[in-house]
């Protein structure tokens, strides 16, 4: 088996590291093992822009009039455009 050296961890994630080793009874290369395997070998399905785009289109419609409110729906949709945060920026 091939060894790896990870260099310059802050200590806040060393102590996160730690911790969750000894919560699950494995020790830290154990435990990084066990992450890194998991991560890397999660199954990440792709679904296309358009088939995404019915799918919430249809989550919108079953939801439609459920929505119970005071204010009115220009001012609803004001607060919660103020609530979103920013997101990531893309580049187009």
């Amino acid at each position: 088996m091939s060894a790896l050296t990870l260099k310059n961890l802050p200590d806040t994630l060393l102590d996160h590291l730690r911790r969750r080793a000894a919560l699950e009874r494995r020790s830290m290369n154990g435990e990084v093992v066990q992450l890194l395997t998991a991560a890397l070998t999660e199954e990440r399905t792709c679904v296309d822009p358009a088939t995404q785009a019915r799918e919430q289109a249809a989550a919108w419609r079953r939801l439609a009039g459920r929505w119970e409110s005071d204010l009115a729906a220009a001012e609803e949709v004001t607060m919660l455009r103020r609530a979103r945060s920013p997101g990531r920026k893309v580049a187009w």
